[in-house]
């Protein structure tokens, strides 16, 4: 079936009160969906009705969309999501899982491989950093997250929406079609200042260090998708491939940091062929 699935979605409260909302279509093995910075669920909807026999589980991060924003920074900390997915997972009596993240999910997908790795079958990884490795580096990079963060809460997010959105990280969306702009530019709006403000703070790029030398201490099917146009993240996926067992890199012509955005067919061919090869019976994974 091709076009879109109607989403169940649910509410699921962890034991700290912080509730997670999740988005489930389909059925078949199932495949957890985790957006980037600014995303939610709905990041998601042109792709799920594109996987083939797949079960998807769409998950708002900390922060993001219908889920909890904590007061506290550090309750958005990766490595503490990682055992809230595991939860999440639980409530919805899934034992193993497939998971595909893109960029702050695909490092959030990182973490929960690395906490968890006998609940994951397969990585899909899109335009992936595993982290900074000169501490100098990611001490700038934090003291920029948070001046960022401040702005947000301080302006407010349709200002850093403006800014946000033109970033030369954007520029190959610039040909997108206004219909598909908007709905990015909605999703981008519906998010609450605090939430966006102490993601940056809890989760940002330089709050954990390099996942390079602890990551996957067993070999695990693992796809890294790049765009061609986006340079940095080209050479980024260079390295997690090589450093990650099982692992191998494809690069999406014509598209930048958001290719499942950008050439939305290309990706998903790429999502379903790899899943075809990860063995699979009875609607769960091997």
């Amino acid at each position: 079936m091709s076009g879109q699935r109607a989403a169940a979605s649910r509410s699921i409260a962890l034991d700290d009160g912080l509730h997670v909302h999740v988005a489930c279509t389909g059925a078949g093995p199932p495949l957890v969906l985790l957006h980037g910075f600014t995303g939610s669920t709905e990041t998601w909807e042109s792709l799920v009705g594109t996987l083939e026999g797949i079960a998807t589980i769409a998950v708002d991060l900390p922060g993001h969309g219908r889920s909890g924003a904590p007061r506290d920074p550090a309750r958005y900390a990766l490595d503490r999501f990682a055992d809230d997915l595991a939860a999440v997972l639980d409530a919805l009596q899934v034992d193993r899982t497939a998971v595909l993240g893109y960029s702050l999910g695909a490092r959030a997908a990182l973490h929960f491989a690395t906490a968890h790795p006998h609940r994951v079958a397969a990585l899909v990884l899109e335009s992936a950093s595993p982290g900074i490795r000169d501490p100098e580096e990611r001490a700038a990079r934090m003291a920029s997250d948070a001046a960022l963060a401040d702005m947000i809460e301080r302006d407010g997010v349709p200002a850093f929406v403006e800014q946000w959105e033109r970033l030369p990280l954007w520029a190959s969306q610039a040909s997108l079609p206004e219909a598909t702009r908007a709905r990015l530019h909605a999703q981008r709006l519906a998010n609450r200042p605090d939430g966006l403000a102490n993601s940056l703070r809890g989760a940002g790029t330089g709050t954990h260090p390099s996942m390079i030398g602890r990551t996957l201490a067993h070999p695990t099917a693992t796809l890294i998708i790049v765009g061609s146009l986006d340079a940095k993240y080209v050479a980024l996926g260079q390295v997690l491939e090589a450093a990650l067992p099982g692992a191998r890199m494809a690069m999406v012509p014509d598209a930048g940091h958001a290719a499942h955005l950008e050439q939305p067919a290309a990706f998903a061919d790429l999502v379903n062929d790899f899943l075809d090869g990860i063995p699979s019976a009875n609607g769960a994974w091997r």
